[in-house]
């Protein structure tokens, strides 16, 4: 049999007389580490023992170094039979070397024992004065970068051993908390002479002298600290509630169709202006409309906000299957291939026409006439270069001429239609977003319209009286500007 010990925080006090009769007997004893203040005591009560901390120095990750110590604990048994492995504070918490020496002892069909100890979590507690009822999530600061955190619960980040390690800890904290938020510096923990707590800003975590081995960090529990996406839905629930806001509880999918465009617009020019708080704040706006949708879904009983999570994903791990599954190396248009492919099985399109049909009606005309095109362009129906489109626009502006005079309304309808087209066909064989080309021209124009307006002001001429042929020669000299 395996007896694993906690050898308690670090304080004489907490050693369990359980813990001491064991270490007392006759079988060989293996510590992890003797970086810590109990074993002196240890020592002084004539208990031998050997450590693994050459393991620390031979391996350049902790995760080898436990994986080896569980080995050779393993070996060990094999050697001497009963064996005692100690390791710091309780044997189950936070103790990796442990949960590797469980797995093998069932591998191996080795008895393992664990025996009750003091944790420096009990320490901790005791220091700060804690109710963990009231709640409380203990994170191992080496994976602290893929926990969620949440300022609805105390956080006590364990085993901030070095100054890089709090480092680490401090930019991910920064992540969430503001870089003056108050949280408290727990050293030895419980240990007389040693102990050291204090509360010091999340900026100067890794400024502190005395970090090491016995280091953790306690943030408290503070709903003010910051702001979170539960903050967000829990203010749309309230504007939506009973005694919420008249306009907010009037509100339908249907309604907010437009606000969704127009917040997406207004991202875009933020975009456009490379204004960084803007793009915040629109986004923002993006953000908003996603979760009102998503809390009209939850009260209608069809979705809620988790829905869309998990639906965008799934989403996005099934059409990564490059990097989620079988970890092939794909350049962009293989990526871009991939996801079309994909797509269209979870679509369940059955036909090239299906796939065309998909492109969202709601989408501005050149947009979606390029989309199109593009998707067209993938089974070989397209132009084989410019010069035929270009042919084709002139074909069309000829049809246009042909109508125009007409009364047929829709026949001149169709073929502008027809003309615009054919003219994005021209923008994308010339890989030029017709979109952004026909905003460039609004922006020249308005620039040049500008141009008009003031120097007429300038001349004491209106516009509403001067003749098109005086303000198309102030249109020339903006271009010729």
């Amino acid at each position: 049999m395996i007896k694993v010990v906690g050898l308690g925080p670090g304080s004489v006090e907490a050693l369990t007389i359980g813990t001491l009769q064991i270490l007392k007997g006759d079988k060989k004893i293996y510590l992890r580490t003797e970086k810590h203040p109990t074993v002196d005591y240890l020592k002084s009560k004539g208990i031998k023992f050997e450590t693994y901390d050459n393991k620390y120095e031979k391996y350049n990750n902790f995760d080898d170094v436990y994986k080896s110590i569980a080995e050779d604990l393993i070996s060990k048994h094999e050697k001497y039979g009963d064996i005692i492995y100690g390791v710091p504070g309780h044997p189950l918490v936070a103790e990796t070397s442990v949960k590797i020496l469980i797995k093998l002892c069932g591998i191996n069909n080795i008895d393992i024992k664990i025996m009750p100890a003091v944790s420096f979590i009990d320490a901790v507690i005791q220091s700060l004065k804690l109710d963990p009822i009231e709640g409380l999530k203990i994170i191992d600061a080496f994976d602290i970068e893929n926990q969620i955190l949440d300022k609805r619960v105390g956080l006590l980040i364990t085993q901030v051993y070095n100054v890089s390690i709090a480092t680490d800890v401090k930019l991910a904290l920064l992540e969430y908390y503001k870089d003056d938020m108050k949280i408290k510096f727990v050293r030895a923990a419980g240990v007389e002479g040693l102990e050291s707590i204090r509360e010091i800003n999340l900026y100067e975590l890794d400024r502190q002298k005395d970090i090491d081995y016995l280091t953790s960090i306690y943030i408290p529990k503070d709903l003010e600290a910051t702001k979170d996406f539960h903050d967000l839905l829990k203010v749309i629930n309230t504007l939506r509630g009973e005694n919420g806001c008249s306009w907010d509880k009037e509100q339908t999918h249907e309604s907010l169709k437009k606000c969704l465009i127009e917040e997406s617009y207004e991202v875009l020019e933020a975009i456009d202006a490379k204004d960084e708080d803007n793009i915040i704040e629109e986004l923002g706006d993006v953000l908003l409309q996603v979760v009102f949708h998503s809390q009209i879904g939850k009260e209608e009983g069809f979705f809620n906000i988790n829905d869309v999570i998990k639906g965008v994903t799934n989403k996005m791990i099934n059409r990564h299957p490059h990097i989620f599954k079988s970890k092939q190396s794909k350049n962009t248009k293989q990526v871009l291939e991939s996801w079309e492919n994909i797509k269209t099985k979870e679509k369940g399109f059955s036909s090239y026409t299906d796939i065309l049909k998909h492109v969202p009606k709601n989408l501005p005309g050149l947009m979606r006439a390029e989309k199109v095109q593009q998707k067209a362009s993938k089974v070989g129906f397209d132009w084989e270069s410019v010069e035929p489109a270009m042919e084709k626009v002139l074909e069309e502006l000829q049809e246009v001429r042909d109508v125009y005079k007409h009364d047929n309304r829709a026949k001149i309808l169709e073929e502008v239609g027809d003309l615009v087209f054919s003219t994005v066909n021209v923008a994308r064989l010339l890989d030029i977003d017709p979109e952004f080309a026909v905003n460039y021209t609004i922006d020249k124009f308005i620039n040049r319209f500008q141009y008009i307006e003031e120097n007429a002001r300038s001349k004491n001429l209106d516009l509403l009286t001067m003749s098109l042929a005086e303000m198309d020669e102030l249109w020339n000299e903006s271009k010729r500007g």
